[in-house]
């Protein structure tokens, strides 16, 4: 849970409110800014910064228990709580984050979409926008430049223009611009940079699951091979 470049279990299995974890990366990176963490506390810090998250944003905020339940118990609820006041000292209490999910109803409302596609890119957009929190290369850009980038990427991979030109990609980052009174170009690169991410995810999503597809396989050949084999071995998770 401590990893920076990876999705958040915790928050998909408990289907916290979206803003959870991209706040809980905001609370991670400020306090890496201000204190340095060795590895092995990484982990506590990630799950304080889900907890702080949590009791902000969901209507039931997830327990200290359960949270070190996601760390096989590697830490203890007195840690969690502990820890809970340092991280509240070096980010001074100041826990009303601004994050790129705060624009999202700003911009997607003055965009040309049709009513019926826009849950799908707003749930686009938040995911696009969790994935930016993993990716070290995006980090310097501002919360509204995300939010702007992320739209973008969520439009154009819906391919929305077929029905609206006004929604054609260099159309629509001009529109996008305007909105949010940013320059052109650093938008457009800030999106591309966006796109190549959710390539890399993408790629990395079928690689695991070609991994996981060839495990299974070889897994039913060995046994049906070693049908004799005592039980002992062959259940050993190889």
């Amino acid at each position: 849970m401590g990893k920076k470049h990876q999705h958040n279990p915790v928050c998909e299995e408990e289907k916290s409110n979206e803003d959870v974890f991209p706040l809980a990366i905001n609370y991670l990176d400020r306090f890496l800014a201000v204190m340095s963490t060795r590895k092995n506390y990484l982990q506590l810090l990630g799950a304080v910064c889900i907890f702080l998250a949590s009791k902000l944003k969901d209507s039931r905020s997830l327990s200290a228990e359960k949270l070190c339940m996601y760390t096989d118990n590697s830490i203890t609820p007195r840690e969690l709580l502990d820890w809970e006041l340092v991280v509240l000292g070096k980010l001074k209490w100041n826990m009303a984050s601004v994050i790129p999910n705060d624009f999202i109803e700003h911009i997607i409302r003055r965009l040309p979409l049709p009513k019926d596609k826009l849950a799908m890119v707003r749930k686009h957009t938040l995911t696009f926008i969790a994935l930016c929190a993993t990716d070290d290369r995006l980090a310097m850009n501002p919360p509204s430049m995300i939010a702007t980038g992320s739209m973008g990427a969520a439009v154009c991979g819906l391919q929305l223009d077929r029905s609206d030109q006004r929604l054609t990609r260099d159309n629509l980052t001009d529109l996008l611009a305007k909105i949010t009174n940013t320059e052109v170009d650093c938008l457009r690169a800030c999106q591309e940079q966006i796109e190549r991410v959710l390539a890399t995810s993408l790629q990395q999503g079928r690689q695991h699951r070609q991994d996981n597809g060839v495990r299974v396989g070889s897994k039913a050949r060995e046994q049906q091979d070693q049908s004799s084999t005592p039980t002992d071995v062959r259940d050993v998770d190889l």
